[in-house]
């Protein structure tokens, strides 16, 4: 009895030790991965760097010189546009790097996952940077092209619109981003699913609710209140929403597989 009650304290001991260097191998690979993740964003900031006139002219300034008239942009302090260059820069250098820093991000969860979910993480990452990709395309395609056509036109033609560049990047990146979040509204649902906090149930119980919320975010995301602005954003979201629901019930039967296994 006394060998198995030395062996039994050994064991302990081990598993202590074990978890320690569990716990510092953790900090570790903190660490690596929040120096890959800042390694993949300089990357991604020197190839926007490079293209950095291309993606001003072209990609940035380009939905207002479509609207009729064109929107006229003007620099009002020194550094302006050097301010403005280094914003484009940064911003798509960021959204250029977006599947790596998610790959990082899972990376580092993934030895909290089970052996089955862990082959999963590539399948994680792209849908998460699909779905946020595929906001930020939203965004940029449909919801500007339009908002800007409404800023060219609207009020008096006795005030002259002429728009500071700084504020007309600001208005570009706060859209882009917030599409690109909401977007991910399917992701967020899965993995709240997943953890016991999310269930379909509750999301149709709260489905007026939720209805209610979009379209008070819609009429502050959009500068109009007229129905047809309102559904341009909103629709998608609801769309979004019952596509979330979707995905949770998926996501609750998948974890009451693996419960049952257990």
């Amino acid at each position: 009895m006394s060998e198995q009650a030395e062996e039994h304290n050994d064991d302990f001991e081990h598993d202590t030790d074990e978890k320690e260097m569990t716990f510092l191998d953790h900090l570790e690979e903190l660490r690596w991965r929040i120096v890959k993740a800042l390694m993949g964003v300089v990357v991604g900031v020197a190839v926007a760097g490079y293209f950095a006139d291309w993606l001003v002219i072209e990609v940035v300034l380009r939905p207002g010189k479509l609207t009729n008239p064109p929107l006229e942009l003007i620099n009002t302090i020194p550094y302006g546009q050097i301010t403005f260059y280094m914003m484009v820069v940064i911003v798509s250098g960021l959204i250029m790097s977006m599947p790596w820093l998610l790959y990082q991000i899972w990376k580092f969860i993934q030895p909290g996952l089970m052996p089955k979910e862990q082959k999963y993480i590539s399948s994680i990452v792209f849908f998460t940077s699909l779905c946020f990709m595929t906001g930020v395309a939203f965004a940029y395609f449909i919801m500007m092209p339009y908002m800007l056509q409404f800023f060219a036109t609207f009020g008096t033609t006795d005030i002259r619109n002429m728009i500071s560049v700084n504020e007309y990047m600001s208005f570009v990146l706060q859209l882009v981003l917030i599409s690109g979040l909401i977007f991910e509204l399917p992701m967020v649902a899965y993995f709240l699913a997943r953890l016991g906090i999310l269930t379909p149930a509750f999301m149709r119980h709260y489905r007026k609710h939720a209805v209610v919320a979009i379209l008070i975010l819609a009429a502050v995301v959009t500068p109009t209140t007229d129905p047809v602005t309102m559904s341009v954003f909103s629709f998608p979201i609801l769309i979004l929403y019952e596509l979330s629901i979707w995905i949770a019930g998926i996501a609750v039967r998948k974890r009451n597989a693996s419960q049952s296994i257990g």
